[in-house]
């Protein structure tokens, strides 16, 4: 019997699990066991291509401590294998074997390698494994007795020859250490390949007993995994009749916080969603949902909803989502069908400071054994593959990074290099580390262990070892937890707004933030930097093309944005049918009657179901395939395929003609992984409202919270450039003003502590804690008596500027200090009973300049505050248009000046490079730029700084850009202390 190690033995295997078990079939093996390294993440789709392909699976685990084998256990039965999961993943909790080493399984048997343990010593359930390799020691020195609990098993952990060359260069990244220095315990025998069962027999033929145990061992193994059924927890109260009255009594309630009490249409909504909810058991998972929420709104958590279950009236009254699916009108069998066979997915968005306590709650709520976080992997992919080999062979850094770079060519490679692509390779797409996915949380009805073991990475939270596609096939449905900055300054603004301004404001006001008129200006005009999903250059471009000002376009933006909608062309084809409703034909009934709403242009994921079921008549069960496939939940392309091919063979039997069918398929295939569904975008467009309002009434303080919550499209100095576009006025941090976040007082912002390059975060909190306590810092020397700080860190805060206050220039400051703490170890920070008088030190005049300072700004902070990269400029021209001027250039050839804020890198349709830029002209105004290949093999962008830009201004959809012809990137003046 082959006992075998599949690529999830993390650098050590090189096949992957489809391949042993065809290997197997094709020597005719009745039976195979996958025993992976401390793992058990390939056990499920072993056991569906065993069972596919007539083979009795066996599952165990390979213990081992490092490189030292401690044992080999094989599940009886189903108890077996949660017992070895849950035994490896106590060791794992610890990071540490110890616990496994003596362990006594009661439903696996136990398989010990030869010379390892005395076979006196061996209890119930317990046996020797023989190789072929050691069958002459094994017939010469062990008593026929003793080879009654001996088995013989046959390793097999590559294919061949080249698989253990594999398998050597994965040994060496895994110990991080030459070839030339691997050590046999690192590695497997070289004949650990595979064996037929004849060859195997023939090898043993002196020992027959031990091949009569390996098959009567197969025998006594019966695992069987239900690999169709739901392995979410089923019911939430204990009973699934108990659910069903409770989710009835939650949704009627939440129906007259939404609707009222009189809203027919409503009320037969959720009476038809409930049915199905019901006859398709489901209703567990929206109670558990329902339950999280509720946690979250007790603790004054913000959220948003996402996901297909957002389509749903009853999530909406249960007030899982704050998008109504009545108002948008959203496709009900997007959500729920009673051919759908796994229940509709709840994204659910929290502020990041906020989600791991959510995650918490989850954890303790329904219990360790029955909550896991889902794992992802991450595989070998592109230049680190050349990496990794290079550091194998001991290549220098630099010239592993000139081979990854491409900076090689094929002719310039010498035979190490060769061998590190030949090798590299075969890598591709290989497991190379266990992950966490983005946010998804499996609440199981049967302990996690049944069907995995659980890693216990740095987060703290059990997380299995398989992904999303391995818990999809076997029957779990994940519930999203996720975390996003943008809810995080939504939450922020609102608490600097009642700080700064005294008013108090419910973020939660949607419906009257979708009226505001000020709100409509700043969408209209793309006047969004900041606000969640609409402040990058792209849809800020789009947003003022389709003059955007309410929020069934915007969430008609947020959908045709994404790549799949752009790729198809559709795109461009919707903003000119928005502008032009009438001047456009349909190009089939089906297409105006189901897609009216969007003139013709499949936008969201249930349009493309529509289309397909109305103008194909494909059945809900494959427009359910269909779905995941777009959802990119979904791994089998012959799937994808067969849909394709009922599409066509049913537009046919329906009389569509056969050129409007593969129009309409093409854009179809298009959105595969790339659209959103309606309910997402409109979820996506509600937070977009509500940071919108906050930015149009409360700009400085919302800018705040923006930058403090370290997300958006853009890097943080765009923020501060933001800010004070609107108004503010940007301080220098300050050791008597600013906190360890940025902090406004009215519109007086100053950079906080966080953003100081090199500045202990211990320290600069004890900064603001000593000030609450003690009142502001009198002077230098007052600060360093009541904070304990070293002279390095003391030069930082001055070299900012932080001590201003004090009047004295930053020079005079440095010779203080030094005087002060002369670079001795600080001391205990303290008060004394006396007031001692400081010293006045008379020093003469020390120069120093503006630009000096600047440069310690960009330095530290990463940008400068005082001045602009504008005047930091050696040239003196500033002349050129501005911003606001190019819609009345459009035709003219200009010379500007931009600073460079984004690039976006687009193919063309030929596989050139292509550019669209984004600049900042003089005033902070944003202006666009569009850079074709041939401009830009002979003016590359070189990097951030200040470009002096030449290109003819053209105009889409009365939206201005420049075409550029010729950019340079502007030199800045030296630091005046350069080379002193």
């Amino acid at each position: 019997m082959w006992i075998t190690k599949s690529y999830n033995s993390l650098l050590y295997g090189t096949l992957p699990v489809e391949q042993l078990v065809a290997m197997a079939k094709t020597q005719g093996l009745q039976s195979l066991a996958l025993t992976d390294i401390n793992t058990s993440q390939g056990v499920m789709d072993f056991y569906k291509h065993c069972t596919q392909n007539g083979i009795k699976p066996l599952a165990g685990v390979e213990f081992r401590d490092g490189n030292h084998l401690l044992y080999t256990a094989i599940a009886k039965n189903l108890d077996g294998f949660r017992e070895i999961n849950e035994i490896l993943s106590q060791c794992k909790e610890v990071k540490s074997m110890e616990a496994a080493k003596d362990y006594k399984f009661q439903n696996a048997f136990t398989l010990y390698p030869y010379g390892s343990r005395p076979v006196a010593k061996l209890r119930d359930g317990e046996l020797i494994t023989v190789r072929p390799s050691d069958v002459n020691r094994v017939r010469i020195n062990v008593s026929a007795i003793d080879q009654c609990k001996m088995v013989a098993l046959a390793p097999v952990a590559f294919a061949d020859a080249m698989g253990y060359e594999l398998h050597r260069h994965l040994r060496a990244m895994e110990a991080n250490t030459l070839l030339s220095k691997l050590t046999p315990e690192m590695l497997a025998a070289a004949d650990e390949v595979p064996v037929s069962p004849d060859d195997l027999r023939h090898r043993f033929a002196s020992l027959p007993l031990l091949i009569e145990n390996a098959e009567l061992l197969a025998d006594c193994c019966s695992l069987t995994i239900d690999l169709k059924g739901s392995k979410n927890k089923q019911t939430f109260t204990g009973s699934r009749y108990d659910d069903q009255l409770l989710l009835e009594k939650l949704a009627f309630d939440g129906l007259e916080y939404r609707y009222g009490r009189h809203d027919k249409v409503a009320v037969g909504r959720v009476q038809k969603e409930l049915k199905i909810i019901n006859d398709l058991n489901f209703s567990a998972y929206f109670l558990i949902t329902w339950d999280i929420i509720r946690y979250s709104m007790s603790r004054g958590f913000y959220h948003v909803g996402r996901g297909s279950g957002a389509n749903s009236v009853v999530a909406y009254c249960l007030r899982i989502t704050d998008v109504d699916p009545i108002e948008l009108n959203l496709y009900f069998e997007r959500f729920l069908n009673p051919k759908r066979t796994s229940p509709p997915d709840f994204d659910i968005d929290y502020s990041w400071k906020d989600r791991d306590q959510v995650q918490d709650y989850i954890f303790k709520r329904y219990g360790k054994r029955h909550t896991a976080l889902l794992g992802a992997t991450v595989t070998f992919q592109g230049s680190s593959i050349v990496r990794e080999l290079g550091k194998v062979y001991g290549l220098p850094k630099e010239e592993i990074d000139k081979i990854a770079d491409g900076e090689v060519g094929e002719k310039e490679r010498d035979h190490i290099v060769q061998r590190i692509f030949s090798i590299g390779s075969q890598l591709v797409d290989f497991p190379h580390v266990r992950s966490i996915h983005a946010g998804g949380v499996l609440v199981s009805e049967e302990p996690i262990t049944t069907y995995t073991s659980l890693e216990m990475p740095p987060k703290g939270f059990p997380t299995t070892e398989w992904d999303m596609y391995v818990a999809e096939e076997i029957g779990f449905e994940k519930l999203d937890i996720l975390s996003q900055r943008g809810i995080g300054h939504i939450k922020e603004a609102v608490d600097i707004i009642r700080a700064n301004r005294g008013d108090d404001i419910d973020a939660h006001r949607v419906q009257q933030f979708k009226k505001d008129p000020k709100v409509k200006e700043q969408l209209q005009n793309g006047e969004t930097i900041g606000c969640f999903y609409v402040e990058s250059p792209a849809m800020r471009g789009l947003l003022k093309k389709l003059r955007c000002n309410d929020y069934l376009t915007l969430v008609a933006a947020s959908s045709i944005i994404r790549p799949g909608v752009a790729k198809s062309g559709m795109m461009r084809e919707y903003i000119q049918r928005f502008h032009n409703p009438t001047g456009f034909k349909y190009s089939h009934p089906v297409m105006e009657e189901q897609l009216g709403e969007t003139y013709g242009v499949m936008v969201y994921q249930e349009d493309v179901l529509k289309v397909c079921h109305h103008f194909a008549g494909l059945d809900l069960a494959d427009a359910d395939i269909l779905r995941r496939a777009m959802s990119g939940k979904f791994r089998s392309k012959g799937e994808f395929k067969r849909i394709e091919e009922n599409f066509f063979n049913g537009a046919k039997e329906l009389g569509r003609p056969q050129e409007v069918a593969q129009d309409v398929w093409r854009q179809v295939e298009s959105f595969a992984g790339y659209s959103f569904s309606k309910a997402h975008s409109a979820s996506y467009a509600v937070e977009s409202f509500q940071s919108l309002y906050l930015k149009a009434h409360y700009p400085l303080e919302f800018m705040v919270a923006v930058i403090n919550n370290f997300g958006g499209f853009y890097r943080t100095w765009v923020y501060f450039n933001e800010a004070r576009r609107w108004g503010a006025t940007i301080n220098l941090p300050c050791v008597n003003q600013s906190t360890y976040t940025t902090c406004i007082y009215g519109t007086n912002i100053y950079v906080g502590f966080i953003h100081i390059a090199n500045l202990e975060a211990d320290l600069a909190h004890r900064i603001v804690t000593e000030r609450e306590k003690n009142g502001l810092y009198q002077s230098l020397g007052d600060f360093t008596r009541r904070i304990g700080i070293g002279i390095e860190q003391l030069i930082i805060l001055i070299r900012i500027n932080a001590f201003r206050f004090t009047g004295k220039p930053k020079v005079a400051l440095l010779w203080e200090a030094h005087t002060l703490l002369d670079k001795r170890k600080p001391e205990q920070p303290g008060g004394s009973l006396f007031h001692i008088p400081e010293k006045e030190f008379h020093l003469p005049h020390l120069e120093e300049t503006i630009i000096e300072d600047i440069f310690d700004e960009i330095e530290l902070l990463g940008f400068p505050v005082t001045l602009t990269w504008f005047d930091l400029l050696k040239t003196k021209f500033r002349g050129g248009p501005k911003a606001r001027e190019l819609p009345a250039l459009v035709g003219h050839t200009i010379k500007t000046l931009g600073l460079l804020v984004h690039i976006k890198y687009v193919r063309t349709k030929h596989g050139q490079l292509m550019h669209f830029g984004t600049f900042l002209d003089l005033d902070g105004q944003f202006f666009d730029t569009l850079h074709f290949p041939d401009s830009l093999s002979h003016w590359p962008f070189k990097g951030t700084g200040v470009y002096l830009l030449q290109g003819v201004v053209t105009e889409e959809f009365s939206q201005p850009s420049i075409t550029i012809s010729k950019m340079a990137k502007l030199e800045i003046q030296p630091d005046p202390r350069a080379g002193k």
